[in-house]
């Protein structure tokens, strides 16, 4: 069975960490890159890193790929990697399953994890793409606390609440995902911007934002998106 996100409501880190503690989920929050990190280091030294944040429904995925495609970005999409992780018969797989059934967010360390195993798995990549990162401020400071570096520039892809759920329900009805009801988009959606806007005052000071309007055509989208990426040339 897939295991979506159906949340009510992503529990911060305290709470998360204390919800673990109740239900015996021992899954570590420290990053475990170990050995790693120096390679990690040496790859991201030379290549762009951009951050794509936006709600669900505001069309990331979509551009992310196109955006790969024409630069020969890898494409490091974290709510699939989190969804794929967490259909594994393992032990962090099921414990990933119980974090996010329960609606809380899975540790900052695992997240970590899993973006620089991705990441690290592509060198011949010219960049990277990370769609739905960072989902809370810590994962923002810790990422840049262990690369040593920031991203070259964070797209938020900017879209109406309405606009959003036509999308994921249209989404939803197509694809019979668990988690496109509409009940559950808004509580998503909530969710978002709850944690997101630290998120953004912390890299607006560090004037890395690229707002991008998502309400118009896919195309359309798709070229402010490439005027972004062309200006780090």
């Amino acid at each position: 069975m897939e295991i979506h996100f159906l949340s009510s409501r992503a529990l911060n880190a305290e709470e998360t960490t204390l919800w673990m503690k109740k239900h015996g989920t021992n899954i570590h929050q420290q990053v475990h890159i170990g050995k790693n990190i120096k390679a990690l280091k040496d790859l991201l030294k030379s290549h762009r890193i951009i951050f794509v944040i936006g709600g669900p429904g505001c069309g990331k995925g979509t551009q992310c790929e196109n955006m790969a495609a024409k630069y020969g970005f890898c494409h490091v999409g974290l709510g699939e990697l989190l969804r794929k992780e967490a259909n594994q018969a393992t032990v962090r797989g099921q414990q990933i399953r119980d974090i996010m059934l329960k609606g809380l967010l899975v540790p900052t360390g695992v997240i970590l994890d899993m973006v620089s195993d991705n990441m690290l798995s592509r060198p011949e990549s010219k960049g990277f793409l990370i769609d739905g990162f960072p989902r809370e401020l810590s994962q923002a400071q810790e990422f840049e606390r262990i690369m040593g570096r920031s991203p070259n520039i964070v797209i938020v892809f900017d879209c109406s609440t309405e606009t959003m759920i036509h999308r994921v329900l249209h989404r939803g009805h197509e694809g019979q995902r668990e988690d496109d009801a509409e009940n559950i988009v808004r509580q998503r959606l909530e969710t978002h911007y709850t944690l997101s806007e630290p998120i953004l005052a912390f890299y607006q000071q560090k004037n890395l934002l690229r707002n991008i309007l998502a309400e118009d055509a896919a195309e359309n989208i798709f070229a402010k998106c490439c005027s972004v990426i062309d200006s780090l040339q």
